[in-house]
């Protein structure tokens, strides 16, 4: 854990968040601006600064849905500065919820 880490502080408690998912690996939480029906954020509990540093070994962290497997759904990751990355810790946004198109 990173002590100056929003989603660290989250994973631990220190920040009351409502969380729609946890395990002992991950949890979930809605995003604050949805850009679908369906926006959450899968974040590993470990500190992870973004999907560069994914390695073999992490590669199952990731592997949840909220009931939009059928329907069809868009898992995002933003990386860097230019990739619109604001927080440096390796967070997934999963959208559904209806048929998306390339400005969400």
């Amino acid at each position: 854990m990173q002590s100056d880490c929003l989603f660290c502080r989250m994973s631990s408690g220190e920040i009351p968040v409502e969380k729609v998912y946890e395990d002992d690996r991950v949890f979930a939480i809605r995003d604050i601006n949805p850009r679908a029906p369906v926006h959450v954020m899968i974040i590993p509990k470990e500190h992870i600064a973004s999907a560069r540093e994914l390695t073999e070994a992490r590669a199952t962290l990731l592997s949840h849905s909220e009931g939009v497997a059928d329907s069809g759904y868009r898992l995002t990751f933003n990386v860097g500065e230019d990739g619109g990355q604001t927080i440096l810790h390796l967070h997934l946004h999963l959208l559904g919820g209806r048929r998306l198109g390339p400005e969400a």
